[in-house]
């Protein structure tokens, strides 16, 4: 197994601490995404459910998949009413023309563009539109800039999410529509050391190594001066969703 195949199969480890520390996903992007009208939705590389939540809460049909057991099982303790199943977005577990969306919350950088693409194209109805969301930490933000430039040296070395995007515009083919919006999340400074803990590249360091990486991140939040002998704060996050309606 090489390492970027290793480092999208390693979520598993943190689930629980995932599906508690990992931010949400704005409502109105779903209402972008998909209209107003219920769909039936696969939720691919669906993890615990985050974005799955909002779609559910807006009235829509959900499937979600994902590789991860340990991952698809917070979801179901949540979303007991949601069906989820074991799979990748290069072999999707659904009939062809089953959906009439496909949407990945965090999630499409870690799919195998050609393949992926074929299989989107083969579940999706006619009419159907892809939906790729992504949350991103707002570093305008001093001390999230700040944390930033600390992981800056060990965050992920897979493609920028627009590169990802135009890859698979490209592929299925498709015409793109991008909207912009925000969430937040209120949390103290250890819940953000811990949700530092569920990304892929500290996920697979070795437990001394995370503990010193980690430590940083705690010395950041205790030293700065816009977080130390704070016992909570705010972290924003910018949010950007494409939706992909194939040609």
């Amino acid at each position: 197994m090489d390492g970027w195949e290793q480092r999208r199969t390693s979520f598993g480890a943190v689930a629980a601490d995932y599906a508690a520390l990992r931010p949400t996903y704005p409502a109105d992007v779903v209402g972008f995404l998909l209209g107003d009208a219920p769909r039936r939705v696969l939720d691919l590389g669906a993890g615990t459910g985050l974005l799955t939540d909002r779609l559910v809460a807006a009235g829509h049909e959900v499937v979600a998949v994902d590789l991860s057991g340990e991952m698809l099982a917070q979801l179901r303790e949540r979303l007991p009413q949601v069906r989820a199943a074991t799979g990748g977005a290069e072999s999707i577990p659904l009939p062809d023309s089953d959906v009439d969306a496909v949407v990945a919350g965090q999630a499409a950088h870690w799919f195998d563009v050609v393949p992926a693409a074929a299989e989107l194209r083969r579940v999706l109805r006619r009419g159907g539109v892809v939906g790729l969301v992504w949350n991103t930490r707002d570093e305008r933000v001093p001390w999230v800039r700040a944390l930033g430039e600390l992981l800056a040296d060990e965050a992920r070395d897979h493609e920028a999410d627009q590169t990802v995007v135009h890859r698979f515009a490209a592929e299925l083919p498709a015409e793109v529509a991008v909207a912009d919006s925000a969430v937040a999340q209120r949390v103290t400074p250890e819940q953000v050391v811990a949700g530092i803990g569920t990304r892929s590249y500290v996920a697979m360091m070795s437990d001394d190594r995370r503990a010193e990486f980690l430590g940083q991140v705690r010395e950041l939040l205790a030293t700065h001066p816009d977080t130390r002998g704070s016992a909570q704060l705010e972290l924003p996050y910018t949010t950007r969703a494409y939706r992909l309606t194939p040609r």
